[in-house]
Order: structure tokens, then sequence, then C-alpha cells
């Protein structure tokens, strides 16, 4: 089984993006990067207001009393 056929954990990229060096990167390359990032922040943001509101209404129809 080659390693591309075992699940990933969720973290293995989050956590090669912090440990990759900044130093090589010019300026231009880091507000790209900061661009990117501010943009998957909202794209999660988004996504966790979706998901908390299928949260709750899956409570609500499923409260008891």
């Amino acid at each position: 089984m080659d390693d591309d056929d075992l699940p990933r954990r969720r973290d293995d990229v989050l956590a090669a993006l912090t440990k990759q060096p900044l130093d090589p990167l010019s300026l231009d390359e880091l507000d790209e990067r900061v661009a990117v990032l501010e943009g998957e922040i909202a794209r999660v943001k988004a996504h966790k207001a979706t998901a908390a509101g299928h949260k709750a209404i899956a409570e609500s129809l499923f409260k008891k009393g």
C-alpha cells in the first residue's frame, strides 16, 4: 500500500504550512500568502456558520419535551 492510499490527518497540511520557512519569500509573495490565508479564513468561518445553523436546526428537531 502506498502512502497516498493511507488516510491523511486533517492537520497535516496545516502543520506543513506552519513549518514552511518565510525567509525566502519576497514582500509580494508574503502579501499574496496573507491574502490567500485571509481568504481561507473567511471560507472556513462561512462554513462554520453554516454548520452551526444546521446543528441548531437538527437540535431543535430532536429536542425532547
